[in-house]
């Protein structure tokens, strides 16, 4: 057995609906609809109520209430789903030396090697147990010799269940299902399969990858791959987010400059609080704009680390006023702050005053115990007291 890997990949079911429930029992057994209500806003997560229906994430929300009249829809708490994805992190961190957080719900584990020791499954159902126990949170575990076949098992095992697939048991566990379970296969993709003849991975099994390659190009290798259990690629051990970003769609596409420019401060209050709340600085900032006709233009500029509102604020401003030029309605604007350092704001000597550090550490401290834009500058009063939705980017 020397030479085989012990990957194990765990999901948290249903993550934003549970998280939800966690905080309000009355929404237990109900169809919960997570994400925008307006009209261009999309399910970001739904119940296993909800999906009886037919609704599934990513689904247009008008759509979905057709659907299901008689779901809930939550607008969503980004900062509560980050809070416990961050508990379920730090379990997994003490648990285990190397692990990938490849989204918000869903990690990846290496345990190679622990068979001799404890036994991988034994150990990943310890962890699965340990996160259920200390975070409230249903979670679904596959254990196998790669990240598809376990990611695929996982998907088997749902809701809150977990699968090992034994090694050289990768073929035969994938043949019977959907070419709609393997990853990477989305509609377009399995559109395409569907049209060929093929639905389930069986058949794809049996192609020869040469046929594949044709017809998808270099992903065709990955699919064929994928579908006969191979998968070479690594756990990637996890590091923190490198950026931080918002993003508004107007639920009118508008040309008006000041109505803009008071949306992007309010944004950039927001970013720069956030950053001075985790204790990063920021080096480079993006400005987005999506003209009505979707076309899409970003600019960014890198500058010395900072998170102070003053010095940012003008500089998105600036970003702004240089990106639009086609004089055409916006439907989107965002802001992005990447680059990001771990460290408290530097005090630039012939720059700052005592008054403006104190300014901030008031306001930080004042919406960090009432909520976001308690206080905030007047430009942005205009904006309203709201977040920005991160499923769709609006307004709540």
């Amino acid at each position: 057995m020397e030479g085989k890997r012990s990957i194990v990949h765990m999901d948290l079911d249903s993550y934003f609906v549970s998280v939800e429930r966690l905080f309000d029992s009355r929404l237990n057994g109900k169809p919960i609809l997570i994400g925008g209500s307006g009209d261009r806003g999309v399910v970001a997560s739904c119940s296993y109520e909800a999906r009886k229906f037919g609704v599934h994430s990513a689904m247009p929300m008008r759509t979905a209430r057709q659907l299901c009249p008689e779901a809930l829809i939550i607008r969503g708490d980004f900062e509560k789903y980050s809070q416990k994805s961050h508990e379920v992190t730090e379990i997994i961190r003490e648990e285990v030396p190397l692990f990938e957080k490849s989204s918000i719900d869903e990690f990846y584990i290496d345990l190679t090697g622990m068979d001799r020791f404890f036994g991988c499954f034994k150990l990943s159902q310890q962890i699965r147990q340990r996160i259920m126990k200390e975070t409230g949170l249903p979670i679904s575990l596959g254990l196998s010799e790669n990240k598809t076949v376990s990611k695929v098992a996982t998907g088997e095992a749902k809701p809150n269940n977990e699968k090992q697939v034994l090694f050289g048991e990768e073929k035969p566990f994938l043949a019977p299902l959907s070419v709609r379970k393997i990853p990477m296969i989305g509609e377009k993709t399995s559109q395409t399969l569907y049209n060929m003849g093929v639905r389930k991975v069986h058949t794809l099994q049996q192609m020869p990858a040469e046929l594949l390659q044709a017809t998808f190009g270099k992903n065709g290798n990955m699919i064929w791959e994928k579908a006969n259990g191979i998968d070479r690629s690594p756990v990637t051990p996890y590091s923190e987010a490198k950026s931080i970003s918002t993003e508004n769609t107007f639920e009118q596409d508008t040309i008006d400059v000041k109505m803009l420019e008071a949306t992007l401060v309010a944004m950039c209050e927001q970013l720069a609080g956030k950053l001075r709340q985790n204790l990063q600085l920021t080096a480079c900032v993006s400005v987005k704009i999506r003209y009505s006709d979707f076309d899409t233009h970003t600019v960014q500029q890198r500058i010395p680390y900072t998170s102070a509102d003053h010095t940012l604020i003008p500089l998105v401003k600036e970003l702004f006023r240089k990106l639009y030029n086609r004089r055409m309605l916006i439907r989107l604007i965002g802001v992005r702050f990447s680059s990001l350092v771990y460290g408290n704001y530097q005090i630039k000597l012939f720059e700052d005053t005592q008054e403006q550090i104190n300014l901030y550490q008031a306001m930080d401290k004042i919406n960090g115990k009432f909520g976001e834009k308690t206080i905030c500058r007047a430009v942005g009063m205009s904006v309203g007291r709201r977040r920005f939705n991160p499923f769709n980017g609006m307004a709540v």
